[in-house]
């Protein structure tokens, strides 16, 4: 399997964010740090290329791992999701 070739640096205090819906069909703009508001599973591709499913977060968990996508399928009952950038 071919990686993707993102910085292997992600800014101590990044600059932004924004709300994010979760989708199978597209990446987000950029690689991103995720919160998830209100806890549950979270399904991400990571910026490396791998599909992970973190299951059993609490309510205002940080998922520390550069993210390209948001699945829908595999995400629940997870709301209130910030992309980190």
């Amino acid at each position: 399997m071919s990686k993707t070739q993102y910085s292997p640096t992600f800014p101590m205090f990044p600059g932004d964010a924004a709300a994010v819906v979760p989708n199978d069909s597209f990446n987000l703009p950029q690689p991103s740090i995720i919160f998830a508001g209100s806890g549950g599973s979270v399904k991400i591709t990571t910026a490396q290329g791998s599909d992970v499913t973190f299951s059993g977060l609490p309510p205002g968990a940080v998922i520390p791992v550069q993210a390209i996508k948001v699945w829908a399928t595999g995400t629940s009952p997870a709301t209130n999701i910030v992309a980190i950038f």
